[in-house]
């Protein structure tokens, strides 16, 4: 048995995969490079979530995984929750945790050495309030129809094949591979209509229980946060995300790539929405060295308006600052422009996120789950 396992927790709307598109992408590559060269060996193990189910059944989800997983035998576990994993993460180590097993609860936390959160919300995101709304339940809706009715996905089917077709003709044009392109090659291109293809289950997923939506408002957190308290002896750490706020200036080229032009609509709405703080739920205010830090890392005054797309930035602060990543929510996890051509872009934030900030990021990540407890 593996002596030491680090565990990869998935956010809100996560997967470990879905066709050949994957959450964590390079995530496990550049990780173990890292553990290797500070002389750790650990298995590295991709946990499967409920997409947008409440944190106290996405926690007992995440139990179930360690103990499949072999977590009980491991001498010392290690935690890397990205955005809601983070959460889920915290609810399953915090002393007092009743999630279906409490004695297997309790050996998981006494096993537990470093618990690394990702762009996670532990003060709330403004952003779930829109999922709370009338227009943000229709959108969940419409997606749990499409996965439970046969007419659906069929519908999905059909437009899959469709946008296959697209996808493939600017390459006569001599355009460079976009997101849409991705999607065709690695998910649209293997959808079924089998209720058994994974894309389903994960809609059903989604269909079947949508707890999450209300916690994570920045109300909704506060009593989280109330209830669930640290572990003694966990060492918990956080990587920080955010982005200067969209500036839109279009060359003439991007006008004429439609797909880039809604995407970066998409995540424009998506900044402004989560740059919303809530007047009555204010983030706690950092301290003098991590303010300075925060600024000097991301290149601008870091505000209660400042973001990645999907959770602000001081929302991202719990226990030890580890790394200030200057990228959106999805960069950091390896879904970024320049990540060669592996995957798709899909908040293209236009901050600039490199390979080199990748490896940056993990190797922090890397370091705290290596030093000594």
């Amino acid at each position: 048995m593996q002596r030491r396992l680090v565990l990869l927790v998935p956010g809100f709307f996560g997967f470990t995969s879905v066709g050949a598109v994957s959450y964590f992408e390079r995530v496990e590559h550049t990780l173990r490079a890292a553990l290797r060269r500070r002389g750790v060996d650990a298995r590295i193990v991709r946990c499967r979530t409920q997409p947008t189910a409440s944190i106290p059944r996405r926690a007992d989800a995440l139990r179930r995984q360690v103990q499949r997983a072999g977590g009980l035998q491991a001498t010392e576990l290690h935690f890397v929750g990205h955005s809601t994993g983070g959460l889920d993460v915290r609810m399953l180590l915090a002393p007092g945790a009743r999630l279906g097993d409490a004695t297997a609860t309790a050996r998981i936390a006494e096993r537990t050495r470093s618990a690394t959160s990702v762009a996670t919300p532990h003060h709330g995101t403004p952003l779930a309030n829109h999922f709370v709304s009338v227009q943000g339940q229709t959108l969940l809706l419409l997606l749990s129809g499409l996965a439970t009715s046969s007419q659906g996905r069929g519908t999905v089917v059909a437009a899959a094949r469709a946008l296959s077709v697209v996808a493939r003709l600017d390459d006569w044009f001599g355009r460079p591979e976009g997101p849409l392109d991705r999607i065709a090659e690695q998910l649209l291109r293997h959808v079924r209509l089998d209720r058994s293809d994974p894309l389903w289950r994960y809609l059903g997923q989604i269909e079947r229980d949508q707890g999450a939506v209300l916690q994570l408002t920045p109300e909704g957190i506060e009593l989280f946060d109330a209830a669930v308290a640290d572990r003694p002896g966990v060492a918990y750490g956080c990587i920080v995300a955010g982005v200067p706020r969209p500036r839109e200036r279009l060359a003439g080229k991007d006008l004429l790539d439609p797909e880039y032009v809604a995407l970066r609509a998409l995540f424009r709405l998506l900044h402004a929405l989560t740059g919303r703080p809530h007047p009555r739920y204010p983030y706690p205010k950092p301290g003098t060295e991590t303010q300075r830090a925060l600024d000097r890392a991301l290149g601008f005054k870091v505000t209660a308006s400042t973001n990645d797309g999907v959770v602000p930035t001081l929302s991202q602060l719990h226990g030890r600052a580890l790394h200030v990543a200057r990228a959106d929510h999805l960069d950091v996890v390896g879904h970024y422009t320049l990540a060669g051509g592996r995957t798709a872009d899909w908040l293209p934030s236009g901050a600039g996120f490199t390979p080199e900030g990748f490896d940056a990021t993990w190797d922090a990540v890397a370091a705290s789950i290596a030093r000594p407890a």
